[in-house]
C-alpha cells in the first residue's frame, strides 16, 4: 500500500477526527438525558426547527442510520455502539454487540424492529459485518475482512435478502461484497465489470450513503479524493458498472461526493464538498434525472459541506441534506436548497409513512414528522 493510500484510508476512518475522539466514557443507560445541547437546534430564521432531538444517553457519533417507520429506527456509531427505538425516539435501547467497543460502525441496514445488519469500517480485520434477528439481543458476525488492502465503507440492500457492501479500491478497482441471504453470508464479486479507479480515489465512510440502491437491481457508488469526483452505476446488482464524472469538486483527499439518494432508478441527488471545517464547499450538491448518466450542479447549493441526503417520502421534489453545520431543504428536486436548521447531523433517512430521522455527533439523533418541513413553495 502506498503512503498516499494509507493516508487516504485513515482520513476515511477519521473523518472530522476530533469529533470521533470524544470522551471515552461508557455510554449511559438508554433513556438518559442527551449529552448534546439542544439550543443549537434553531432554524436560520430563529423559528423552531423541524427536528426534535431525542434522548439517547450516549455521546457516540452516529454516522449509520436506518429508519424503518415512525416508531422504529436503528443507529450505529463509534465505539461499537448500536441503538434501537421502537417508540418514535422517546427512548432508545442500547443493543450494542458484546465486545464491539473497538469497532467503528458507519452503516446499518434494518428491515424491521428485529432484523438489522451493521457494517464496521477500517483496514483489514477492522472491516466486519454483524447481523441480528432478535432486535439486538444477540449478534452474529457474518463477515470479517482478511485482506489488509481492503477497507469497507458502505452497505446497501435491495430487499431483505439481497445486499452489497463496497470497499475502497483493491488492485485498482473497487471491491464489491454481495449477500443473497439477508447478510448471513457474503462473497466478493468478480471485478471484471468494474472500471479502474482513479489515482487517489476512494469512498467516504461518512454517512452510510456512499453506496445506495433503488428498486431491485440498480445501485450507485460515490467517490472522492481523485482529480474528479465520480458516481458509478450498476444495473445488475454490482456485476458491471459505468462511471460518470460529477460536478462536485474533488482534487483533494478531503473532497468529493459523500452521499447519494435516489427516489427511483432515474431521479438522484448527490451531496458532498470538503469535510474540513476551515475549507469552503462550493457546488456541494448535484442532481440527475437519467439514473446518473449525467449530473448537473444545483443552481443554489447548500452553503457548506453536506454528508447525508434523503428524499422526503411525500411528493416528488422535496429532499433534505445534512452536515455538521445544518440541514438544507429543496422543494424543486435539488435545483435550489435553503437552510432550515443549524444543528449538526451526519446522515438522514426518511420512511414511507412520512417520518424523517437524522443522527450525528455527541449522541445526537432527531426525528421529524410529515408536517415538520415547509415543502410548498420554491426557494426563498
Amino acid at each position: 500500500m502506498t503512503s498516499m493510500g494509507k493516508t487516504r484510508r485513515m482520513m476515511s476512518v477519521g473523518l472530522t477526527g476530533a469529533a470521533l475522539a470524544l470522551t471515552l466514557a461508557v455510554p449511559a443507560r438508554a433513556g438518559a438525558t442527551p449529552t448534546a445541547p439542544t439550543g443549537a437546534d434553531t432554524a436560520a430564521t430563529g423559528a423552531p426547527t423541524g427536528w426534535r432531538l431525542t434522548p439517547t444517553g450516549t455521546d457516540a457519533r452516529f454516522r449509520g442510520l436506518a429508519a424503518v417507520d415512525r416508531s422504529t429506527a436503528w443507529a450505529a456509531g463509534s465505539r461499537g455502539t448500536v441503538l434501537r427505538t421502537t417508540d418514535g425516539g422517546r427512548s432508545w435501547r442500547n443493543v450494542s454487540p458484546p465486545g464491539a467497543d473497538g469497532l467503528e460502525f458507519r452503516d446499518v441496514e434494518a428491515f424491521d424492529a428485529r432484523r438489522a445488519v451493521v457494517l464496521a469500517i477500517g483496514e483489514g480485520e477492522a472491516s466486519r459485518v454483524l447481523r441480528t434477528e432478535d432486535g439486538g439481543a444477540t449478534w452474529t458476525e457474518s463477515f470479517r475482512n482478511t485482506d489488509p488492502r481492503a477497507f469497507y465503507d458502505c452497505m446497501t440492500f435491495f430487499d431483505p435478502r439481497h445486499g452489497l457492501a463496497m470497499s475502497d479500491p483493491v488492485d485498482g478497482k473497487y471491491r464489491i461484497l454481495s449477500t443473497r441471504d439477508g447478510g448471513r453470508s457474503w462473497r466478493v464479486l468478480p471485478s471484471a465489470g468494474m472500471p479502474d479507479a482513479l489515482p487517489g480515489e476512494a469512498g467516504f465512510a461518512a454517512s452510510g450513503q456512499c453506496l445506495v440502491s433503488a428498486g431491485s437491481r440498480d445501485v450507485w457508488l460515490a467517490t472522492g479524493g481523485a482529480a474528479t469526483a465520480r458516481v458509478l452505476h450498476s444495473a445488475d446488482r454490482g456485476l458491471t458498472w459505468k462511471a460518470t464524472v460529477s460536478p462536485i469538486p474533488a482534487g483533494d483527499p478531503a473532497r468529493g461526493v459523500f452521499g447519494l439518494a435516489f427516489r427511483d432508478r432515474t431521479h438522484g441527488l448527490a451531496v458532498g464538498g470538503d469535510y474540513r471545517k476551515d475549507q469552503p464547499s462550493p457546488r456541494a450538491a448535484a442532481v440527475t434525472g437519467d439514473g446518473g448518466r449525467n449530473w448537473r450542479p444545483s443552481a443554489v447549493p447548500p452553503p457548506a459541506y453536506r454528508s447525508g441526503v434523503a428524499w422526503l417520502p411525500y411528493g416528488k421534489a422535496a429532499a433534505l441534506a445534512v452536515g455538521p453545520t445544518g440541514t438544507d431543504l429543496t422543494t424543486d428536486g435539488g435545483r435550489t436548497w435553503r437552510t432550515v436548521d443549524t444543528g449538526s447531523y451526519d446522515t438522514v433517512d426518511c420512511t414511507r409513512d412520512g417520518t424523517c430521522w437524522a443522527s450525528g455527533e455527541q449522541g445526537r439523533i432527531a426525528v421529524a414528522g410529515r408536517a415538520a418541513w415547509p415543502t410548498h413553495g420554491g426557494h426563498h
